[in-house]
């Protein structure tokens, strides 16, 4: 028999609504046989009656860092933000002794790891400094849509200080190789964002940065079928159209409001430049609504089966 896909998942923020969508997710992840997930958690994150129900879809790698009753849900906890990152640790543990292939990310609140001291910009960040990996992009995946972005969580005033030639390079070229050799798009066809409205016309950006990179891959890759930069308020259009498999992005807000615009419930977040598959929803802890019942598992499905159908892939290679 061949060996398994062992999926990791780590439940986020444990007063989120991280355990609610990954206990939802799993009962309608169809698992195929090749397939074993392993879920990163304190027990006590699910109601026991869940958890009895939904045992046979997973193994609970129990932390126990929380007790019975003292897990409250939808509250911005040092503690509870304290133990998503034990939940992350303990996964990268697993992934470092190839005890699992992939990782799947539920929600965490980077303001409840922050007091406990922690500097914690996000989990892609993260992980590419335990894995010791310096080139790496935040891509976004949907039927409809997919997009990376060159800078991630900054400031807006601190973008265009951060957007440099070898950056947009590589985030085209990390982003071409996942079309072609993740998504088996044999000649991607690819457009790089203005960052200014209508281009050159209102910024130097352009000009300086982003057409010499687009223009260095080019050159490189002997391809003509990377565009740009073109404005960002038409690019969206014509991916929609199907003229454009994928966009690069220059700034979070640029990529991220059209995305959840058009793919809020089936988008997923896809870290490249990783030695391994990871995902994650779109969406965040989403305190106002913990512990109602009331989250929408979608993203989170979508996300676990975009990290078994690539890692499968992976594994092929």
């Amino acid at each position: 028999m061949k060996s398994k896909i062992k999926i990791g998942i780590t439940i986020g923020d444990p007063s989120g609504i991280g355990p609610e969508i990954t206990l939802k997710a799993l009962r309608k992840f169809n698992a195929p046989r090749d397939c074993e997930i392993l879920v990163f958690a304190d027990k006590v994150a699910f109601k026991q009656s869940e958890l009895k129900s939904n045992m046979n879809k997973f193994n609970l790698i129990d932390l126990d860092i929380l007790k019975k009753g003292e897990l409250k849900q939808g509250v911005l906890s040092k503690k509870f933000g304290s133990a998503s990152l034990s939940y992350l640790k303990k996964a990268v543990e697993y992934l470092k002794q190839g005890r699992i292939n992939c990782l799947v990310t539920a929600p965490v609140s980077k303001k409840a790891i922050s007091l406990n001291g922690v500097g914690f910009c996000g989990h892609t960040e993260f992980l590419a400094e335990e894995f010791a990996v310096r080139k790496f992009v935040m891509m976004f995946v949907s039927e409809k849509l997919k997009l990376s972005l060159v800078t991630r969580h900054i400031a807006l005033k601190d973008v265009s200080k951060q957007i440099k030639k070898e950056d947009v390079f590589n985030v085209i070229l990390l982003t071409y190789d996942a079309l072609r050799n993740n998504f088996g798009i044999k000649q991607p066809r690819m457009a790089v964002s203005a960052l200014n409205p209508h281009g050159p016309e209102t910024g130097k950006e352009e000009g300086a940065v982003i057409k010499p990179a687009i223009e260095k891959f080019i050159n490189i890759y002997k391809t003509k079928n990377i565009h740009g930069p073109l404005p960002a308020d038409t690019i969206f259009n014509r991916v929609l159209n199907k003229e454009l498999d994928a966009v690069v992005c220059m700034y979070h807000d640029q990529g991220l409001i059209p995305f959840k615009m058009l793919c809020f419930s089936e988008g997923v977040n896809l870290t490249l430049g990783l030695p391994f598959v990871r995902t994650s929803p779109v969406h965040g802890t989403a305190f106002d609504i913990a512990g109602k019942n009331k989250a929408d598992c979608s993203s989170m499905l979508a996300a676990i089966k975009l990290a078994y159908t690539l890692t499968k892939n992976k594994l092929k290679d």
